[in-house]
């Protein structure tokens, strides 16, 4: 975030007081941080698009990629910035947390955070399919930020580019007139940003489209966004194979962090997975059947349904859903104990989704899980000790 951005945009305003024209404050702020809106704005063309590898060039504390992490189309994140020391600095925030175990992604994902330039060439950011820059070109030296356009549009040549920038129009609404960082090497206006953009967009077969975030206040709507954006389309078919093949392996990039998220394509994370849904559902329906035993003990007129579909706290199943699980094996109960046929547990669709079949699922939960001699149902305690 830049220094002036998380400040209040001022206005003045004259009133009288004691017959002289004192300014009045108009106090207006961005809501959400302007930051914030740059980020929503790239997860909206994640939304869109579905991109399965994605780099954020300038990525500085990777709070970006913390955002983007959530997306179930991504496989690659990766993060490159030029400052060892804050790259990735809330990186614990890029860990898996515990429940991602417990309902694993369906899709791989690998987040790898590299200390390097934006205008150096590593073959490992070959092939993706959005590289963003967020406020990032402004920090550039002159030489660099002529290197650039090589690098990021020639060289690594990705579906999709994402700029955003200053857009100095914006600065007088600012408490202070300068440039909103002390680390920026220019800020431009709309004209300049768009003409170095198109320019760039040509010159490597490029569309780009221009819109920004952070909307200006009312009575300031000619000075447009705060921050500006051009968004870049590769313009025919995959470019990036043919660019992937004529290329060398390059390695530049240091990594300096790297991690993988659990995901049902993992043989032990999908059993894990398994097991814990397993069990959730058999205890769900213990709990079930011992309730409508002890209704039925109490003379209750009103009985549950030993349908299994448990009305109380529950989940909502569609219609075929439902039949799916009304015509399947029925749980029993023999002495003290308490069984749910395989069929019946495949008939779940949280169960269903973690295994192709009944025998999978058998062959899955056997070491984990108490069976019957025959291994077709699930045997646990009715009662809890």
């Amino acid at each position: 975030m830049h220094d002036l951005e998380h400040l209040f945009v001022n206005f003045q305003c004259s009133s009288s007081v004691g017959g002289f024209q004192a300014p009045i404050k108009r106090i207006i702020q961005f809501s959400p941080p302007l930051y914030r809106q740059r980020y929503n704005f790239v997860k909206s063309l994640v939304d869109q698009h579905k991109p399965k590898k994605v780099a954020d060039l300038g990525c500085g504390n990777a709070l970006l990629i913390q955002t983007l992490k959530c997306h179930s189309c991504i496989e690659l994140l990766v993060g490159v910035d030029i400052n060892k020391d804050k790259i990735g600095s809330q990186r614990c925030g890029l860990s898996p947390f515990f429940g991602e175990y417990l309902s694993p992604r369906e899709l791989n994902l690998s987040i790898i955070l590299y200390h390097g330039s934006a205008v150096e060439r590593d073959s490992r950011l070959l092939g993706f399919d959005l590289i963003t820059c967020i406020e990032l070109v402004e920090h550039l030296e002159p030489r660099d930020l002529a290197d650039f356009p090589q690098v990021v549009f020639g060289y690594l040549s990705p579906a999709m580019i994402v700029i955003s920038t200053p857009n100095s129009e914006f600065n007088p609404l600012f408490p202070v007139v300068t440039l909103r960082d002390s680390d920026h090497k220019f800020e431009w206006n709309r004209k300049q940003f768009q003409t170095w953009a198109s320019d760039v967009a040509s010159l490597y077969n490029y569309s780009v489209e221009f819109t920004g975030v952070g909307e200006p206040p009312a009575g300031a709507e000619n000075v447009g966004y705060c921050t500006q954006i051009g968004v870049f389309r590769k313009i025919g078919a995959k470019a990036t194979e043919s660019c992937i093949a004529r290329q060398h392996d390059e390695y530049v990039y240091k990594m300096v962090y790297s991690i993988s998220y659990p995901s049902l394509q993992q043989k032990e994370v999908r059993k894990y997975a398994l097991v814990n849904e397993v069990s959730r559902q058999v205890q769900c329906l213990r709990r079930g059947y011992v309730l409508s035993l002890k209704i039925l003990q109490d003379d209750t007129s009103e009985r549950l349904s030993d349908s299994g579909l448990i009305s109380f706290s529950g989940p909502v199943f569609t219609e075929l859903e439902k039949t799916n699980i009304e015509k399947s094996p029925k749980p029993f109960s023999l002495g003290n104990k308490f069984y749910v046929p395989l069929e019946r547990l495949f008939a779940y669709p949280k169960v269903n989704r973690l295994c192709d079949n009944v025998d999978t699922m058998r062959a899955l939960i056997a070491d984990t899980m108490k069976l019957t001699r025959d291994g077709s149902a699930v045997k646990v305690d009715l009662y809890d000790d």
